[in-house]
């Protein structure tokens, strides 16, 4: 009766991961194992995530992140703008830690602003706000978003011509942020008392160079296998518990994928039926599939079927808007919320719907015109 309340209670939390796995079984037997399978994987993107999961974790757990937000919210005195700031610090986290984790870095300081200072009904407000910044902060650079990872490595975009791309629909996206933090956020005053925690500062710097490492990797300066020597072996010692809680089934997911979206593109109805409807307008199709099956796995499955990349790219950034299973990192938000505010689920899952699909309706519209 225990394992099957841990099975239950696993599937629960990682249901994604479960049915990527579901997916790939089924799949491979339709198309047996072979060889062609070790083809499938891009062991790059998986070092990628795996190390700033890691490392971040770390950082994490000392408290940098909190103390460096906390320390730049006490500095402002009224509620739009310390929303703005909040919204700000994961907009920017997104593109540095990758959007789930600056969500679970920084939804837990909007909480603690909000609760100190008595405005907790606006606390529904100011998550969905910092999960589309998460969402589309993560767009501007290659490591921001789990999908931005996957298809920069896929592809061998060039770092700048992957900025340049996701450069408009980021400013669009700045710009929508700001109006609706001003727009739906009163300017009443507000307090904050307790200073930050006083950080060690060895294990900062080690951390911080780790980080940096990491992003090398991620940027190709380094050989990425090294990634899965160096950043192990140093949290073996400085911090284990960095390691234990890793998102593997994260990891997992993205195997899973690989193996369900390698099988799909080697069945050749389904070959033609995507590539027939992707050429008729990648990005607005890329952007629909994600409402249904979540923008990482869109990303993995579709790349097997364009060489068109920046309409595939811009689609499943701005496709992370819309329903609550569009980014994995929407369910990050809303499970945080209602553990906060239990009783409020249906009032924040309308004001989610909402706002994202007015999101998704703008930036799509724009970025048609261009794609």
């Amino acid at each position: 009766m225990v394992f099957i309340g841990r099975l239950k209670k696993f599937v629960r939390v990682n249901l994604v991961f479960v049915i990527a796995l579901c997916a790939a079984i089924v799949t491979s037997c339709i198309v047996l194992p072979d060889r062609e399978y070790l083809g499938y994987f891009d062991f790059r993107t998986l070092t990628c995530l795996f190390c700033t999961l890691a490392v971040v974790g770390a950082l994490g757990n000392i408290g940098f992140f909190y103390a460096l937000a906390k320390d730049i919210v006490r500095r402002f005195t009224n509620l739009r703008s310390a929303v703005l700031v909040l919204v700000y610090i994961t907009f920017i986290g997104s593109m540095l830690i990758a959007n789930d984790m600056a969500l679970l870095t920084f939804l837990p300081l909007g909480y603690y602003v909000l609760h100190e200072t008595k405005n907790e009904r606006h606390m529904a407000f100011t998550f969905i706000m910092q999960n589309i910044a998460a969402n589309l902060g993560g767009m501007l650079t290659p490591f921001g978003n789990p999908q931005n990872l996957y298809l920069y490595s896929r592809f061998s975009i060039p770092t700048g011509e992957f900025m340049s791309i996701m450069l408009l629909p980021f400013l669009l996206s700045v710009g929508l942020i700001t109006v609706c933090c001003i727009v739906f956020t009163p300017a009443t005053k507000l307090e904050l008392g307790a200073a930050p925690p006083k950080l060690d500062r060895r294990r900062t710097i080690l951390y911080l160079l780790l980080f940096a490492y990491s992003i090398a990797i991620v940027f190709r300066g380094i050989p990425y296998w090294t990634g899965w020597i160096v950043i192990p072996l140093s949290l073996f010692f400085l911090d284990r518990e960095a390691l234990k809680r890793v998102d593997y089934p994260l990891l997992g997911t993205f195997a899973a994928f690989f193996i369900f979206s390698g099988n799909m593109g080697r069945i050749g109805a389904v070959r033609e039926f995507f590539a027939m409807l992707l050429s008729k307008n990648t990005l607005i199709f890329s952007a629909i599939s994600c409402q249904f099956i979540s923008n990482v796995p869109s990303a993995i499955l579709l790349s097997q079927f364009t060489e068109e990349y920046a309409p595939l790219l811009v689609g499943v950034n701005i496709g992370g808007c819309g329903t609550l299973i569009a980014s994995l990192a929407s369910l990050i938000t809303f499970r945080s919320f209602l553990c906060n505010a239990p009783h409020q689920g249906k009032k924040y899952f309308l004001m989610f719907t909402a706002f994202n699909f007015a999101f998704l309706f703008i930036l799509g519209a724009v970025m048609s015109f261009v794609y």
